[in-house]
């Protein structure tokens, strides 16, 4: 068997189907907008004319972004209806939908013979024209010659039976203008479908007239970088030079764009709106649909064991429901990544670079706006000037107190002068055509002032000793039964500096910022930051300095007052800040406290003498049982008998007084009480 391969008929029917689907709509990028927030803002611009559609391709991850903030807006035409993307379904899924089915090495015959009831024109080799419905569509092999043929059998316009050769047809065309259609985006969905991570979105027409039309979207983007070199000349305000590195990895060329870069955090997010969204839903049935299940009950118990079993279930279900309202811990967020590059200049001479950029502001956000158009080829990055000016800056030097190394930190102090917000990024140091050194500074609004350390002075040296002065009380108060002091503690700093270089310099010393002391010393800090206070002074060539910060810190003591002894009292009498009406009170409360530490030891006396009493009538008792015995002791039996009755009457005596000292105590210890809880000052 010779078989005859009708497959390139079957390409050249479905390439000229493909081919008839048109995207002639052309909407380049025209205008890009790079933010800090791992977006980008792009607009394309173009026309789409009468008929045509306009597809745009993203990534997959692309997707979320697109559909939250993807808009239209045209000139000319009818309005935009709606669009069109493609879904996140698999492949299978979505060519299960169509009624036919083209796979790979099939014949066309096999092709067509899934289109049976369909109707065709055909034109054969020969130049005759036919149509049809196609009834089937087969392989067949003569049996003389083993060859293999197609063959198609349509019912013609008269009812008859026709059956002919495909490999005498030179062109089919389906006459079903929806069943055309269907094969056409069937056909579209296979050529999506060749970039796993491609999703198209398309803008279709729907009218007979052209447009201008224009879209926009957001999609996620490397974030634009800043960096900038700081120029020390021999004379004359430094120069600032400030580029932004653009990467493009949008996999298409950023041909002549506006391109604006915007400097700021605007909040973005990821919301799901590509995959499709379902919920589980309740399953509901009416009673009588239910069939009566089956009742089984269990035997008598008694009512306290009945409530036993009542409470354990309870508790039981209160646990249960308790442990599945917990929430569950999110994990921690990953560490943001950091990232900088620095380049575009060599031995500290300004680049000879033209910066054509304009800024505004937009609200929180501050915008750089390249006058010219930009290009940026796909997978390509570049370095755009957006700065180039001399600012307010100058040199000094700045040593944070606690830090590890004696030596202070080389810096600039640097006003932005330039009328643009800067934004935050990496400074390269060049001091007299010389390298000095790199430091990172934050975003920086017009008029604002920034300290960049960018190297270490080994010329200066720095020492800090710090002292500790005595406790005065600034203020008392007192109110049920709590004293409050208020302590003023002395503290002094004192920082030793040495300057071993031939030249004067400014030094900035940062002092911690203490939010419960208060600064004593002169002068006073120059400016202060969330967390220190900053003193500059001058440092004389080959000079030994001393800088002193004095500061009283105050710390609270609080006591209950009851807890206090004489002598802690007689302190805060002695207390100048004391007024005499607190002072009265506060005298009393000690008079009231001495009265009843003199009560409660007449107490303990008294209970004292009473048990050493005790104590002697049990060693009598025992001698006269002793005595009794022996014959010729009467006498010194009679003599501990009378001492035996004194000492009752005694005993009688102190327990009388033991009674009336507890009484005068328990008196004493509430006027006292009573004199704590009225303490008010």
């Amino acid at each position: 068997m010779r078989p005859t391969n009708h497959m390139p008929r079957l390409r050249t029917l479905i390439l000229s189907l493909a081919f008839s689907i048109t995207w002639a709509a052309e909407l380049p990028v025209s205008q890009v907008v790079l933010y800090k927030n791992g977006v980008g803002y792009f607009e394309r611009a173009g026309e789409l004319r009468a008929g045509e559609a306009a597809r745009l391709d993203f990534k997959a991850a692309e997707m979320n972004d697109v559909l939250k903030s993807l808009s239209v807006t045209q000139k000319g035409g009818g309005p935009v209806t709606g669009l069109r993307y493609d879904s996140s379904e698999p492949l299978q899924a979505k060519l299960g939908e169509f009624p036919f089915r083209v796979e790979n090495g099939q014949s066309l015959s096999g092709f067509l013979d899934q289109l049976k009831g369909a109707a065709v024109s055909l034109k054969l080799l020969s130049g005759e024209a036919e149509s049809g419905t196609i009834v089937s569509a087969r392989r067949i092999t003569a049996d003389a010659q083993r060859v293999e043929r197609e063959s198609l059998v349509l019912m013609m316009p008269t009812g008859e039976l026709k059956s002919f050769d495909l490999g005498q047809v030179q062109t089919l065309k389906l006459a079903d203008s929806a069943l055309e259609l269907e094969l056409k985006r069937f056909l579209a969905t296979l050529t999506a479908s060749r970039s796993k991570d491609k999703k198209s979105v398309y803008l279709d027409s729907t009218d007979d007239k052209a447009r201008q039309v224009s879209l926009s979207y957001m999609i996620p983007t490397p974030i634009w970088k800043s960096s900038y070199r700081l120029l020390f000349g021999p004379t004359g305000e430094p120069t600032l030079e400030g580029w932004a590195i653009v990467d493009n990895t949008t996999g298409e060329d950023w041909n002549k764009v506006q391109l604006a870069l915007v400097s700021g955090r605007p909040v973005s997010f990821i919301s799901r709106l590509y995959e499709p969204k379902y919920i589980a839903r309740q399953t509901a049935e009416l009673a009588e649909e239910q069939a009566q299940s089956p009742v089984v009950y269990a035997g008598a118990v008694s009512e306290s064991l009945q409530m036993q079993d009542a409470a354990a279930g309870a508790r039981t279900n209160q646990f249960e429901r308790l442990a599945k309202s917990r929430p569950a811990m999110a994990p921690p967020p990953p560490p943001a990544a950091l990232g900088g590059m620095v380049g575009g200049m060599m031995g500290g001479v300004p680049s000879s670079v033209a910066v054509n950029t304009s800024g505004r502001d937009l609200g929180d956000l501050f915008e750089y706006r390249f006058g010219g158009p930009v290009t940026v080829r796909k997978n390509e990055s570049v370095m755009l000037p957006f700065v180039q000016q001399k600012v307010a800056a100058r040199k000094l030097l700045i040593y944070t107190s606690g830090q590890s190394s004696q030596n202070p930190m080389s810096a600039a102090s640097i006003v932005n002068s330039t009328g643009k917000t800067l934004d935050g990024g990496p400074i390269t140091v060049f001091d007299a055509s010389a390298y000095g050194g790199e430091a990172l500074m934050e975003s920086l609004k017009a008029g604002d002032k920034r300290l960049i350390s960018y190297a270490t002075d080994l010329g200066t040296r720095i020492s800090t000793a710090a002292e500790s002065g005595t406790e005065a009380v600034r203020e008392v108060k007192a109110k049920d039964g709590i004293l409050t002091a208020k302590l003023a503690i002395l503290e002094t700093t004192t920082y030793s500096i040495r300057n071993v270089d031939p030249r004067a310099k400014t030094l900035i010393i940062e002092h911690p910022l203490k939010p419960d002391a208060k600064l004593l010393s002169e002068p006073k800090p120059t400016e202060t930051t969330a967390n220190y206070h900053r003193f500059e002074l001058k440092v004389a060539a080959n000079a030994n300095e001393k800088f002193v910060v004095r500061e009283e810190r105050t710390i609270e003591n609080v006591e209950q007052i009851s807890n206090l002894n004489d002598d802690q009292l007689v302190i805060y009498l002695r207390n100048k800040s004391l007024s005499d009406a607190a002072r009265k009170q506060l005298d009393q409360v000690l008079a009231k406290k001495r009265e009843l530490l003199e009560s409660m030891q007449q107490e303990a006396r008294l209970t004292a003498e009473i048990n050493d009493l005790v104590k002697d009538q049990d060693r009598i008792r025992q001698n006269l049982g002793s005595l009794n015995r022996v014959t010729g002791q009467e006498a010194q039996v009679r003599k501990y008998a009378s001492d035996l009755a004194a000492s009752e009457a005694r005993l009688a005596t102190l327990r009388d007084s033991q009674s009336a000292s507890r009484r005068k105590t328990a008196e004493v210890q509430e006027e006292y009480n009573d004199l704590i809880r009225k303490l008010t000052f």
